[in-house]
Parts: C-alpha cells; structure tokens; sequence
C-alpha cells in the first residue's frame, strides 16, 4: 500500500498506513480535513474546515516528531509512503 489516510474524530487527528493508527490532538475547532495540497516525507499541508471560519484554512501538520515521541522511527515509517489520502470518519 503506497498511500496513507488522514482523517479527524472527537478532536483527535488519526493518520493510518499499514497496521498502524496514530492519533493526536487537533485544534478543537477543527470540523475536517478537506484535502492534502503537499506530502513531503513526513510534513503536509492541508486544507482544514475549522468552525469559526466558513472557509477552509491551509494547516500544516509534521509528523517526524509525533513518531519520535511514539518510539516509531520516521524514516522506515515513512519511506514507502507515496501519497496522503483525507477520508471521513
């Protein structure tokens, strides 16, 4: 599988590949994400939909060091990753 899944629940952002399901906090104004404009091993940018705001707003999320805190090493992790897919919950 050469893609992974970005997507939000109960103020929590989960990024899914393979067997392993990562979730941590998001903004809690965060209603969704919208799209990936940019995977680059480990950084995106995204378009979020945040409640205060009738527009989507580019976020930027990096996930080097939320594997770190997780003793996940980025680099194997990462390295068959092509893209970065949004689904809803």
């Amino acid at each position: 599988m050469g893609y992974a899944v970005l997507s939000n629940k109960d103020n929590m952002s989960i990024f899914s590949y393979g067997d392993y399901v990562i979730r941590f906090k998001a903004p809690y104004s965060l209603e969704k994400y919208v799209s990936v404009k940019e995977w680059n091993h480990g950084y995106l940018v995204v378009m979020a939909k945040y409640a205060h705001n009738d527009k989507s707003e580019e976020e930027y999320i990096d996930l080097v060091p939320i594997l770190e805190d997780l003793y996940i090493s980025p680099e194997p992790f990462l390295n068959n990753i092509e893209e970065v897919r949004v689904e809803y919950a």
